[in-house]
């Protein structure tokens, strides 16, 4: 088998997945279908493929980078993440992996598979692939279309006249053509059929053949992605592109932009346990429910439910009589919706981007380069969050404004430093920050550190927010 690639595409927000998935820590970084994050399960069913080893590729958005980064190395993943600063889909997005990839090896292969997918069988998906190997290095690009179970209308599907049912993937068929989501009876004559797999978007191609459709089907991206990466800049593993170059870039998928159009689009069928778990009822779907067909996760309570989905992160959740009811409550909002409805969640999203309501995008627990902070109770004038900086992390030497803070350790131990004093906090002691001193907090030690921080604004609750922080260094690029 020739040397594989793998690429991840780290770029989505989710947002049918709200509460739990927003913007700025979207489902892939969540453990929903397991105890890894999705992007650690995508990252480590690719180690067994030929010659990936434990490294692989990620595009992912600028504003992720560092949670990307922990995530793959606390798996032990070698990685190397091309930074978006701004999301134009999968089409531009495989094109700056497949320019990076062929910078290194004109003749790679690259498996492009989103980072936000759940395949339980995962010997089943490296055999597809392996199938698929010959003919994406013959020049084929190659496409996973995963056999039916059911008549689902929330998918695009593939026709194709491919041989599946067994676990020998011996077969890579031509593409005969791609289709749209159809409504319930043209999916049961699909599923009937036999003809039509679900369309994975998941790729398997050679980066030089990759390149050379996009060439022919979309030379506005493949111009904006190349200009974008002839400037590109090296950050430690991170490549940093030209924003104004790639920020003209259209917003394409692979489908549209190349799939649908080449004469070399192939598809191979796949039987692995796939889901894009691209809602609630989607992950309901994928994950062990009890005996009335509920799937109950955190502290849930429920008496006479039945085929709910009930998730709850900071409280005890209690439900009584629900059939067929999503409910996911996190530490600021709580979603309550049928389970038919699931895929509407995105309209109260849209909902929350028209009135600018930050639950949009940021969970309560915000994450940051050194850790995170959890805003637990405020009103005009103070603040009070709960700081976890992580073993080996720092915050940035800053000072404020219009506000004074007060910090107690209550785990770990924290280095202060305060105009120029550097001192240890252990548990259970405390130091002030007067309005205008020079400060920072690290944390050399083995153990996460958490600090309850409470700020006192001089009049009002916006002297409390983030833009009254001056970074004196940031080692971070913000």
């Amino acid at each position: 088998m020739p040397s594989i690639t793998p690429v991840i595409l780290s770029g989505g927000a989710g947002t049918r997945l709200w509460p739990a998935s927003r913007s700025m820590h979207p489902k892939q970084l969540l453990s929903l279908a397991g105890e890894k994050t999705m992007l650690q399960a995508t990252a480590l069913r690719t180690r067994g493929l030929a010659n990936a080893g434990d490294r692989c590729l990620i595009v992912a958005n600028e504003a992720h980078r560092f949670s990307v980064a922990e995530q793959l190395d606390a798996i032990g993943m070698r990685w190397q993440i091309i930074l978006e600063p701004e999301g134009r889909n999968t089409a531009p997005a495989a094109a700056l992996a497949a320019l990076q990839a062929a910078g290194d090896d004109p003749d790679a292969i690259l498996l492009i598979m989103p980072a936000d997918h759940v395949i339980r069988d995962v010997e089943a998906f490296r055999a597809a692939v392996g199938a698929g190997a010959a003919a994406a290095e013959a020049g084929r690009l190659v496409t996973f279309g995963v056999v039916p179970t059911q008549p689902e209308t929330g998918y695009g599907y593939i026709r194709a006249n491919a041989v599946h049912g067994n676990s020998a993937y011996s077969e890579v068929a031509p593409v005969e053509e791609f289709v749209e989501k159809p409504d319930l009876a043209a999916a049961k004559s699909y599923l009937e059929s036999g003809e039509y797999y679900w369309n994975s978007g998941m790729f398997l191609f050679r980066a030089r053949a990759y390149l050379e459709e996009l060439d022919r089907f979309a030379p506005d991206i493949a111009v904006a992605c190349k200009a974008s990466m002839q400037d590109k800049s090296l950050d430690g593993g991170f490549v940093r592109l030209d924003e104004d170059a790639f920020l003209a870039c259209p917003s394409d998928s692979i489908d549209y932009a190349v799939m649908e159009q080449s004469s070399n689009a192939a598809v191979i069928p796949l039987e692995a346990g796939w889901s894009d778990v691209g809602s609630w009822s989607a992950l309901q779907d994928v994950s062990p429910g009890d005996a009335d067909g509920n799937t109950l996760n955190g502290d849930v309570l429920v008496h006479d439910c039945k085929d709910s989905f009930v998730q709850a992160e900071s409280r005890l959740v209690a439900a009584v009589g629900l059939r067929d009811v999503i409910v996911v409550e996190t530490k600021d909002s709580v979603l309550v919706a049928h389970r038919n409805r699931s895929q509407d969640v995105k309209a109260l999203v849209d909902r929350l981007e028209a009135e600018g309501r930050p639950e949009k995008d940021l969970h309560r627990q915000v994450f940051q380069p050194w850790g995170s902070y959890d805003s637990l109770d405020g009103e005009e004038g103070f603040q009070v969050k709960r700081l976890i900086v992580n073993p080996g992390a720092a915050l940035s030497p800053q000072k404020h404004a219009r506000r004074s803070e007060h910090w107690i350790v209550v785990k770990g131990r924290a280095r202060v430093t305060r105009n120029g004093e550097e001192f240890d906090l252990n548990r259970g002691e405390s130091t002030g920050i007067s309005i205008g001193d020079v400060h920072r907090i690290a944390n050399p030690y083995d153990e996460p550190c958490h600090i309850i921080e409470v700020q006192c604004g001089e009049d009002l609750s916006e002297d409390l927010g983030e833009d009254d922080i001056v970074r004196l260094e940031d080692n971070d690029g913000r």
